[in-house]
């Protein structure tokens, strides 16, 4: 007998809500919030208040969309954390409200367990293109970038993380710094296609075991701006290409150094890319060529399982329905869940 989740997203400032029967999709619709723009960067109670106006209408055109009733759905699983609070909070409300009036058992999801498992997200039962246990994710976002051994669906251990800040947010913190707006990841990995990465040097930290630093990175960068602005006022805009260029070529080889050193270390040759960077296209690139080199046998997802979205939350859910991992009523979203 076929099983029906219904998967909620809100940690940050994604609403999204997505139908599974089994392990493949059936639909998942999100809404972005464009109003965080203006304030280069996501302002948390504004998030919440968009969460708010837009959870209904997003799980009504999910429902809608994957052409099933209310009655057909066997579970609600929902984000529980990291995140922000107030965001979290729309979408944990929503979902234990969805949950009772329904009769439904609720499932709350790590929602870094869910961008791993977006890997398992099926477009079709004869979709069969999944990694096998065990691998590891290089799990690169605007908050984490770690290293994630995975053993099994709810079996994973992280083994290398940053110490300070992330990947994502690097890029993000060096674009501002360059003039450019909110998010400057992608518009970064636009310019960098049409610069020399090797133009310029910055700084990579020397950091033990399969952990990374990227604080020095955008120090680097910044006093690099700096000492360059001072002789040439238009440096930025006349190099603007180069610049980003050899700032992605610096973050994707810190991130690429880690990876290889942790797949000879473990011995594991199945290799995923997960998170938000993962839509990256220097990274992906860079990810194939290191598999023929390496004989690693690679996984990248869909640009629309890369950024928050409630399909991969749905997946993680759908695992748990199998061993019957439910939650109360009281559960309560936690901003910084561990992994």
């Amino acid at each position: 007998m076929s099983v029906v989740i219904l998967g909620i997203e809100s940690s940050c400032d994604d609403t999204s809500a997505s139908v599974f029967r089994d392990e493949v999709v059936l639909s998942n619709c999100v809404a972005n919030q464009d109003v965080h723009q203006a304030y280069g960067g996501v302002v948390p109670e504004l998030a919440s208040r968009a969460h708010q106006q837009n959870i209904i209408p997003v799980v009504e055109k999910a429902i809608r969309d994957a052409k099933v009733s209310k009655d057909e759905i066997d579970a609600v699983a929902f984000t529980r954390g990291p995140g922000l609070m107030g965001s979290l909070l729309v979408g944990t409300s929503f979902a234990k409200g969805f949950a009772l009036a329904n009769n439904l058992p609720l499932i709350e999801v790590n929602h870094l367990h869910a961008h791993v498992l977006a890997h398992f997200i099926k477009e079709d039962k004869d979709d069969n293109n999944q990694p096998k246990f065990p691998f590891l994710c290089l799990l690169v976002s605007g908050g984490n970038s770690q290293i994630v051994h995975v053993k099994s669906h709810l079996d994973m251990e992280i083994i290398g993380q940053t110490i300070d800040d992330a990947a994502g947010e690097a890029f993000d913190k060096c674009a501002k710094v360059m003039g450019l707006p909110y998010p400057g990841g992608p518009l970064i990995d636009k310019l960098a296609k049409e610069g020399n990465p090797d133009a310029f040097q910055f700084s990579k930290p020397r950091i033990a075991d399969f952990n990374y630093s990227f604080s020095g990175l955008k120090t680097s960068f910044l006093y690099f701006l700096r000492d360059q602005l001072k002789v040439n006022a238009n440096f930025i805009e006349e190099n603007k290409a180069d610049i980003c260029a050899s700032l992605q070529k610096t973050i994707i080889d810190i991130l690429m150094d880690k990876l290889i050193k942790a797949s000879k270390a473990t011995n594991i040759k199945q290799i995923t890319l997960a998170g938000g960077v993962s839509a990256n296209s220097g990274l992906r690139n860079r990810v194939e060529e290191l598999a023929k080199s390496n004989n690693w046998v690679t996984y990248v997802p869909k640009f629309s399982y890369t950024t928050d979205n409630a399909a991969m939350i749905a997946i993680n859910g759908y695992y748990k329905y199998l061993k019957k991992e439910f939650v109360k009523q009281d559960i309560a979203p936690f901003a910084r869940l561990e992994f």
